[in-house]
């Protein structure tokens, strides 16, 4: 791999580690002493993406809350997915919505014993999308371009990178002649505005943002790159010592993303009136509905992990470099046993 990009993991990295040591010795509520002893307290992160829409409406309407009981929920927002996996290592976080990259990446560099994923959250939701004014007609035309993603080594970066490879081209750190740049999503809508990148690989409402505020156009819905277009683009990770400690808490969790999940699919027009109500709690913004309705027209909201996917998003990781020098085997990386009991319970059909 490029030096730059191993720096820049290294240092993510290093942070974590960081972060952890001084969580460690601290004697503040979020002490290991205190959190991972304690039923009473769930802290989940999530994003206030379209992706996360079961915790963006459970959590913020108290429908999670009004499940879990006497477990107090708290909450915690991220732009991308490394940010959330760094919170869980610094035990920051319990549980937390993540795409598929970061969950991998995470369960790597702990060796297998930091997290789990639990239940799936979204299938669907992303898209690589181009100015109308930048000349892009086909993959031949990439060279000397500038795209940008979420995040360095986030499940939107690492598809962007992967194509980009599988089509014969190498960013500029690695000597080739397409400039990849990681940027927040909002930061990415100023940057296409301003023409000084010419695309983005980005997560949904984004991709409709870009194409209604940006001069832009869906160059490739990520769907058509996979089987029957299903490929999971959030999930939800628990960390293994709080779903050691407290499966209880967690089967109860999960039978409210369940639910959140059944509710979204069976009121596609009010969930929408829902999401915008509560993003507009969490950022003070709300989605225009002709382009909340086409993101969603993208996506599905889903409790299946769509494993495959996942197995494949880390093939893919491995072959850009982020992942070492040795493929990795995450088949451990599932614990899919408490949401199987939900979906028992409520007489649904079970993930193999």
């Amino acid at each position: 791999m490029n030096p730059k990009i191993k720096f820049a993991i290294a240092g993510a990295i290093i942070a974590s580690v960081i972060a952890v040591s001084l969580v460690s010795n601290s004697e503040s509520l979020f002490s290991l002493n205190d959190t991972t002893t304690r039923a009473d307290v769930v802290r989940i992160g999530y994003f206030p993406n379209i992706n996360h829409a079961q915790a963006v409406i459970g959590l913020g309407n108290g429908d999670f809350q009004k499940a879990l009981g006497n477990v107090k929920v708290e909450t915690q927002i991220f732009n991308a997915g490394p940010s959330a996996i760094e919170a869980l290592f610094a035990n920051q976080i319990d549980v937390t919505y993540v795409g598929s990259n970061p969950a991998i990446n995470g369960y790597i560099k702990s060796d297998g014993e930091s997290l789990r994923i639990i239940a799936g959250a979204a299938s669907g939701g992303a898209v690589f999308v181009v100015r109308n004014d930048a000349e892009i007609n086909s993959v031949d035309d990439f060279s000397g371009k500038k795209f940008s993603s979420p995040q360095l080594g986030n499940t939107q970066d690492v598809a962007l990178r992967a194509y980009l490879l599988k089509n014969g081209y190498k960013t500029t750190e690695n000597g080739g002649n397409v400039e990849v740049i990681p940027v927040k999503n909002a930061d990415i809508l100023t940057l296409m505005l301003k023409k000084e990148i010419d695309g983005a690989w980005v997560p949904e409402p984004w991709g409709a943002k870009l194409v209604k505020e940006a001069n832009s156009r869906i160059f490739l819905d990520e769907r058509d790159l996979w089987p029957q277009g299903k490929f999971v683009t959030a999930h939800i990770i628990v960390s293994t010592e709080y779903l050691k400690n407290h499966p209880d808490v967690v089967k109860k969790l999960l039978a409210a993303h369940v639910d959140e999940t059944q509710w979204i699919n069976q009121n596609k027009e009010e969930s929408f009136k829902v999401f915008n109500a509560e993003l507009e709690k969490l950022t003070g913004k709300t989605i225009p509905e002709d382009e909340l309705q086409e993101a969603f027209s993208r996506m599905e909201i889903t409790y299946d992990p769509v494993k495959e996917s996942l197995f494949k998003s880390a093939s893919d990781a491995f072959d850009i470099g982020f992942l070492g020098d040795v493929r990795p085997d995450i088949s451990g990386i599932y614990d899919l046993k408490l949401l199987n009991e939900v979906l028992e319970e409520k007489g649904l059909e079970q993930i193999p």
